[in-house]
């Protein structure tokens, strides 16, 4: 497509707010993919630019969660491969079905998700309960083999869904869910990002300068993270349940 001034300035101050979410709780998506198409980028284009963009900022994110011991490295494994796998089925799924059956199966999840959130005052004390290291390894597994699979077909919310299973499930602190949602992100983003690559479909102006703000937005969310920990998750989890299923019932 032929790009304008004002493809980018739609596009770039929206992906700094939509990477500033997804740093804190994740659902970024939800607000830098419909940016793309409000700027009239084709459907498939667009999904597959703002993969681009939105990988650029999660690098930055993540290293800096990384960088203030924000993970639990014992756990790494199972979150970052099991995503690549998961977001790496999915994402050729994108390419070959519609996402409307998956959307039908959100309808009723996450009205139930954000009552467990509500419901959920502290999601720190989970932190606390007991459970096996094996078990932990296991759950952390399963849930980003899941999860990535659902960022490669559809996207939005994926670290929210992360967050919350790596807390309520896998019973880790908030602290280290946050980093290891961070990883297990990157690690879908990066896979889904290299089918899209030979797919030909990202439009590399637009997207390396939408990655510009992408990382500007992903540092400064991961900075409130460090400062203020479940207390912002928390309502910024709910603010992005509602808002991705508000996006789905338009869809229809």
């Amino acid at each position: 497509m032929e790009l304008t001034i004002q493809n980018f300035l739609i596009v770039c101050p929206l992906v700094f707010l939509a990477s500033f979410v997804d740093a804190i709780a994740g659902g970024g998506g939800l607000i830098s993919l419909p940016a793309y198409l409000l700027a009239g980028v084709p459907m498939h284009y667009a999904i597959a630019t703002n993969k681009l963009s939105s990988a650029t900022g999660t690098v930055f994110s993540t290293v800096r969660l990384c960088k203030n011991k924000f993970v639990d490295w014992g756990l790494a494994v199972p979150c970052i491969s099991m995503a690549l796998l998961g977001s790496y089925i999915g994402a050729n799924l994108a390419l070959l079905a519609s996402d409307r059956v998956l959307k039908v199966m959100l309808i009723p999840v996450l009205p139930i998700v954000a009552f467990y959130v509500l419901k959920k005052k502290d999601l720190d004390r989970d932190g606390d309960a007991e459970i096996s290291r094996k078990k932990q390894w296991l759950i952390c597994g399963i849930c980003s083999l899941a999860v990535g699979c659902y960022d490669g077909f559809y996207g939005p919310g994926t670290g929210t869904f992360l967050l919350l299973l790596y807390t309520g499930v896998a019973k880790m602190h908030v602290r280290e869910a946050s980093g290891n949602m961070k990883l297990a992100n990157l690690s879908s983003n990066v896979s889904a990002l290299v089918v899209f690559l030979f797919s030909g479909k990202i439009i590399f102006p637009l997207g390396l300068a939408a990655a510009v703000f992408s990382v500007a937005g992903h540092y400064t969310g991961a900075g409130m993270v460090m400062k203020n920990g479940s207390r912002i998750v928390r309502p910024v989890i709910l603010v992005v349940i509602t808002l991705l299923f508000i996006k789905i019932l338009l869809d229809f």
